[in-house]
């Protein structure tokens, strides 16, 4: 691959990356709901610099994100706020990506972000849910129309 190659690669992902949080922030700010994770930020550079990579299918990415901010969830009701509570759950997200065959790194942090912002069961469709559904669909016409 040559270096002008390589370079146009790179702007296309980044280019995709921003009309994806844009589009999500967008939402976010007209709407006045919460559209934006933080780990949404870590799935573009997957789904954008990565596509054909096993964590950026749409099992992976929703599943992922999904059953993480689940695992979150269930952990902060059932054990309260606090450190050791916040490291089961980021540790049994883990493993139920890699049983599940759903993972999907940047969702790794959900029960984190969960822990720390401490939302409702609503959290698991809006921002989680929808979210990662719009970057999914997002990132398959971004990639449909650049490979063309």
């Amino acid at each position: 691959m040559s270096r002008r190659t390589r370079i146009a690669g790179i702007l296309l992902a980044g280019l995709g990356a921003f009309a994806a949080l844009a589009t999500v922030g967008a939402l976010a700010a007209s709407t006045g709901h919460a559209w934006v994770l933080g780990s949404f930020g870590a799935s573009c550079v997957l789904l954008f610099g990565f596509p054909d990579a096993a964590f950026s299918r749409p099992r992976s990415v929703i599943g992922g994100h999904l059953l993480s901010s689940t695992v979150g969830l269930l952990f902060l009701h059932w054990l309260g706020p606090g450190w050791i509570a916040m490291a089961a759950a980021g540790a049994c997200a883990a493993m139920l990506m890699m049983a599940t065959d759903t993972v999907h790194p940047p969702a790794g942090s959900n029960p984190v972000i969960v822990f720390l912002s401490q939302p409702g069961w609503d959290f698991l469709v809006l921002p989680t849910l929808a979210g990662a559904c719009l970057l999914v669909v997002i990132a398959r016409l971004y990639g449909k129309f650049v490979r063309r």
